[in-house]
């Protein structure tokens, strides 16, 4: 079902500032960057990311999931597996934000560059 909003990220309203901030957000971005690779289950996925507590964890990927980026597939298994994937939708953002994720990389040094001249600027 699609539905149609009037979206313009720049007005207060606008639906899509909450997408983005889910999608930008700390470990949202961690989590679509490591799904970008593969699917995880929860224990892969929370080593994988580096840092996230368990809840953090689990609320990030169910606000992923009732968003449509990812699949949650349970099995009836003992103990329980759970795997997450990336939907379509998923994949696409997950494509941003792993090119964001790389160029950040690339660029950290130059950042860090920038802080230390701008320090040092203020302090002089």
């Amino acid at each position: 079902m699609e539905v149609s909003v009037d979206v313009t990220v720049k007005a207060p309203m606008c639906p899509s500032r909450g997408v983005l901030e889910h999608v930008t957000s700390r470990w949202g971005v961690l989590v679509l960057a490591c799904l970008h690779e593969r699917s995880y289950r929860f224990s892969e996925l929370r080593r994988e990311v580096g840092g996230v507590s368990e809840k953090m964890l689990a609320q990030t990927l169910q606000t992923l999931e009732r968003d449509g980026f990812l699949l949650r597939d349970a099995k009836p298994v003992i103990p329980p597996r759970v795997d997450y994937s990336l939907t379509e939708l998923g994949r696409e953002a997950a494509d941003q934000v792993w090119a964001l994720a790389r160029w950040t990389e690339r660029r950290t040094a130059d950042v860090q560059a920038a802080r230390v001249a701008y320090d040092a600027a203020r302090a002089g």
